[in-house]
């Protein structure tokens, strides 16, 4: 495929098939991906890939996580406390996602984002059921076969995240070549210690992003495809 076909195949996949992904295949797209550009080549990040049992279980703690969270809705004060510290609910603080509202326009366009793709379910906006249901399918990995968490050096500021950005679209890109699908996922930086359980993730690097890889169904959601941006939206006007 060209650069553009590869670059608009990219989707966000969120059914995949039962089909492993061999060893080989993953190191080749990581060895791809490693062609990233970074900051003074000082590429500061670290990847963990998990596959078979181990992705299992680091999937069924996030899960019971993500579900007892949940929970937190209905109680007072000291449930909360109790029922974070029992599942620690802990969220990541260095490099932490946004949880609830975004500011502004952001909101708008998350909101459009997820209406589309509502519909494409045939789900209700006001069935926080069905909606909490599919929210859990990240943390199975969408039944993806193999899942990548990618961990920064936040001793390199900003730049960190700059370059791990381009390093995981890298992997993206690869992935698609290749006819596999990605899904990054901000659900999967909620909590690391699952993942630590089973890796020796080297200290002082934290959890960024998260991503599922393996080969997409035929499913409808995984030809669900945003508005994006025009370029005239996207540039900015002279003075």
């Amino acid at each position: 495929m060209t650069f553009q076909e590869v670059n608009l195949k990219r989707r966000s996949i969120r059914d995949f098939l039962d089909k492993p992904v061999s060893d080989d295949i993953i190191n080749e797209i990581l060895k791809e991906a490693l062609e990233a550009p970074s900051s003074s080549n000082t590429q500061p990040f670290k990847v963990v890939v998990a596959t078979g049992n181990i992705l299992k279980s680091i999937g069924n703690e996030l899960t019971q996580k993500y579900k007892a969270s949940l929970t937190l809705r209905k109680q007072n004060i000291i449930g909360k406390i109790l029922t974070a510290r029992k599942y620690g609910l802990k969220p990541n603080k260095v490099y932490e996602t946004i949880q609830g509202k975004y500011p502004g326009i952001y909101q708008d366009r998350r909101i459009k984002t997820a209406v589309g793709l509502y519909k494409v379910l045939g789900l209700k906006r006001e069935d926080k059921k069905k909606r909490d249901e599919e929210m859990t399918k990240n943390f199975y990995f969408f039944g993806a076969p193999a899942a990548i968490w990618i961990f920064a050096n936040p001793k390199m500021k900003y730049t960190a995240l700059v370059d791990t950005g381009i390093f995981m679209q890298n992997i993206m890109l690869s992935a698609t070549s290749k006819g596999l699908g990605t899904c990054p996922q901000g659900a999967l930086n909620l909590w690391r210690e699952p993942v630590d359980k089973h890796f020796n993730v080297p200290k002082g690097y934290e959890l960024v992003c998260g991503l599922s890889l393996g080969y997409p169904s035929d499913d409808k959601v995984n030809f669900y495809r945003p508005e994006k941006l025009s370029v005239e939206e996207l540039l900015v006007s002279k003075k």
